[in-house]
Order: structure tokens, then sequence, then C-alpha cells
């Protein structure tokens, strides 16, 4: 007996499959749910849990870390220009540290009202 693969177990599970989480499914069959949640930034747990379409969490940021992670989202990021989308939600998650101009300012233009932030108090708040 042959193994299902996850975009097979991902079309059973959510019937009509979002694009993105075809990309992810195929991923995941190529790579590994490990290799997969490492791209995007979750756990294998979390990554199998969405392509089985029981993920009980917000599958709005799960999706926008697949789509520019895997396939190719960019945002208009106020200090770099053109980002991908999961860089620029990790940028978002960094703490403050003077160790650099650059990272300070990255820091600030995500909590001044940049409208991909989701920074509480800036943007779409997390």
């Amino acid at each position: 007996m042959m193994p299902v693969s996850m975009v097979d177990k991902a079309a059973t599970a959510w019937g009509t499959l979002p694009d993105w989480v075809r990309e992810l499914a195929g991923l995941a069959d190529r790579e590994g749910l490990s290799g997969a949640a490492a791209r995007i930034g979750y756990s294998p747990a979390t990554t199998s849990q969405v392509i089985n379409g029981k993920y009980g969490g917000d599958l709005s940021k799960v999706e926008e870390r697949v789509r520019g992670a895997l396939m190719g989202l960019t945002v208009e990021c106020p200090v770099v220009g053109d980002l991908s989308r999961n860089l620029c939600l990790d940028w978002q998650r960094k703490p403050y540290a003077p160790t650099s101009a650059h990272r300070a300012r990255m820091f600030r233009a995500c909590r001044a009202g940049c409208p991909h932030s989701r920074v509480k108090g800036g943007g779409d708040a997390f």
C-alpha cells in the first residue's frame, strides 16, 4: 500500500483546497513536515494541523507566512523597500536592540503605523 501524500490528505480535509495549503502540502511531501515547518516558521505539529484542516489558530497568519516564504508574496517596507511577507513578519517579532542602526529603524518602522504591521498598536494587531 502506497503512503498517502500530504497534498491528498489536504484535499480530503479541506475539500476545496486553497492554493497556499496546496503549496505547503507539496513542500511537506518533498521535504517532510519538519522541512516545511522550518521554511514557514511554525512547528511540524502546527504544519500538520494546517494541512489536515484541524488548526484552531489564526489561519490568516499561517497563510501570510506560506505566501511569503513559498509563493513570493512581498510587501513594500518603509525601510528596505520590497520585502517578502514572511521576513516582514519576522522583523515585527524582533525585540528592540541598539546593536545596529538598521535594526533600530526596522523596530521603529514596524511600530509607527506601517500598514503591514501586526504589532499591537500598529496596523493589524497580533
